[in-house]
């Protein structure tokens, strides 16, 4: 998930999100098409003009990044992969899944989705920018074979064969459905990734070096994000295989201290704070039900702890409450949990608190699984 993102609003149920490094993208492909692409021989137009066709146009080819994330993300949702949120960025988007295809077509189905929303748009353009009369302003079919060749290569890029793109998730469900394990072949997903992200940084190196092309340092800059990317998808695929059938009852702190909804807050930081070393709490109601989540940083932001602390707790998303049988590495696909502040709210079939999983316990148990150690937590161990 990108920092400093700003929500603007649901698409079809799914919240969108602008990171702040769009505005990069904006400002390269509008000065791109006005200093270059479109026809300045046409010396009758101001550059006011130029500058605001290229503006508009780099509107609209985000719009179509928008559409492409969108098909991945209503696919998904339409087989029953919840999806989080989308969010728009310096090199594209991101759709982020609180799941996982339950097979290899579903995986296939959801990912060329994509893709072929991007080449749809590509052609739909190139075919319109052909059917325009030779009347037609020189200026605006320009920016339409812009728009049409941008999205053609969009697809066409996205489906290199290397995780994270699109192509990396195409090669990791033919390899799953080959080989009937989805860890090994999302390990081989990554590894491809980590190829492709070093080929992209070598041909940034050489069209730097031997043509004075700035596009060199763009194919640099996406390489050394497909690479990392990778990496992070090889080491989570490792960890997932270390951790096996592991369950969440396994590493949860039971019976955990509390806050209730009808808690003073004074009373709760002046009688309970004191006596623990603990840093979130789950908030729950009458019935035991946990409702939300308090953490000291919640509580110092506050100022004011006059009220209960159901005005203090945050609420509880519905991801955040797992059952004792979930499998650990299901969780950490789909869990984000920030040190301090967040936590998983293990429940029984009623739906009351039996225990939590904080970033702590994860992060422990990723540590003593890698070394081969017992998962018991020791009798001083400090949770969150």
């Amino acid at each position: 998930m990108l920092k400093w993102s700003i929500p603007i609003g649901r698409v079809f149920g799914i919240r969108l999100y602008l990171h702040w490094s769009l505005l990069v993208t904006l400002v390269l492909i509008t000065t791109l098409l006005a200093g270059s692409v479109l026809p300045a021989e046409y010396t009758g137009r101001s550059p006011v003009e130029y500058w605001s066709v290229g503006a508009v146009a780099a509107a609209v080819f985000v719009l179509s990044l928008a559409a492409h994330e969108l098909a991945h993300s209503v696919v998904a949702v339409h087989d029953g992969v919840p999806v989080r949120r989308i969010t728009l960025w310096l090199l594209g988007g991101m759709s982020e899944l609180q799941g996982e295809p339950a097979d290899p077509r579903t995986e296939l189905r959801i990912t060329l989705a994509g893709p072929l929303t991007s080449l749809a748009i590509g052609v739909a353009s190139l075919l319109l920018v052909v059917a325009l009369p030779d009347a037609t302003d020189p200026v605006l079919t320009a920016s339409l074979g812009w728009l049409g060749f941008a999205n053609v290569v969009l697809a066409v890029f996205n489906l290199l064969p290397g995780a994270p793109l699109d192509g990396g998730r195409v090669l990791h469900a033919v390899l799953w459905r080959r080989r009937g394990d989805r860890l090994s072949a999302a390990a081989g997903a990554a590894r491809c990734g980590r190829v492709l992200g070093l080929v992209l940084i070598v041909l940034g190196v050489v069209q730097a070096l031997f043509t004075q092309n700035l596009g060199g340092l763009w194919l640099m800059l996406l390489g050394w994000f497909l690479r990392n990317a990778a990496n992070v998808e090889l080491m989570t695929a490792k960890m997932r295989h270390q951790l096996g059938d592991l369950q969440v009852r396994q590493i949860m702190t039971p019976a955990p201290v509390v806050a209730h909804t009808d808690d003073d807050a004074g009373t709760f930081v002046a009688g309970v704070l004191p006596r623990l070393r603990h840093h979130t709490f789950p908030v729950v109601d009458g019935s035991y039900r946990p409702v939300g989540v308090l953490s000291l940083r919640d509580l110092a932001r506050a100022g004011d702890r006059t009220g209960t602390v159901a005005h203090l707790a945050r609420p509880l998303p519905d991801p955040a409450r797992v059952r004792p049988d979930a499998r650990v590495e299901t969780v950490m696909s789909t869990a984000v949990l920030r040190p301090g502040l967040d936590l998983l709210a293990v429940v029984d079939a009623g739906g009351r608190l039996v225990g939590i999983v904080t970033a702590t316990d994860i992060r422990r148990v990723c540590e003593r699984t890698s070394l081969g150690l017992p998962l018991t937590r020791p009798p001083d161990d400090d949770t969150e």
